[in-house]
């Protein structure tokens, strides 16, 4: 019981001090994001997920992407910004906020958008989707 508990104890500690070292990273990446950002004006075309082979990305970017998640799909924009219709990768948690068909201002740090804001007016915040419970209960009643 004791070297099962020694072991847990172990792990725990590693795990621990690999979270610290990934945190770490994730704030360095998040700086760099922010230094090379720039406002852009721009069309939303259409959005979606889908793999990164299907998407349209350049090949630099493929290559780039760690082979365990090539195969993952990521949240896809295609926009026209100024004369030119581009693929944009977008932020999980800005996704669901970008209108299509509609012109927003976004922050995009080379071809990830990590902002964005309407022009005309605020953005539509997407409707909660119900759970299985709160359906079951309205039906009931």
């Amino acid at each position: 019981m004791l070297i099962v508990l020694a072991v847990l104890i172990i792990a725990l500690v590693v795990l621990y001090f690999l979270g610290k070292k990934a945190e770490k990273k994730q704030a360095e990446q998040k700086e760099q994001l922010d230094a090379a950002a720039q406002n852009v004006t721009m069309l939303i075309i259409d959005k979606g997920k889908m793999k990164l082979k299907e998407a349209g990305f350049p090949a630099v970017v493929v290559e780039n992407t760690p082979k365990y998640l090539r195969r993952s799909k990521v949240p896809v924009v295609k926009a026209k910004v100024g004369p030119k219709v581009m693929v944009l990768m977008c932020d999980a948690k800005v996704f669901p906020l970008i209108p299509v068909k509609k012109e927003v201002k976004a922050t995009v740090s080379g071809i990830y958008i990590t902002a964005v804001k309407g022009i005309r007016g605020p953005l539509e915040t997407p409707k909660k989707k119900k759970g299985f419970r709160e359906r079951f209960k309205k039906e009931k009643k």
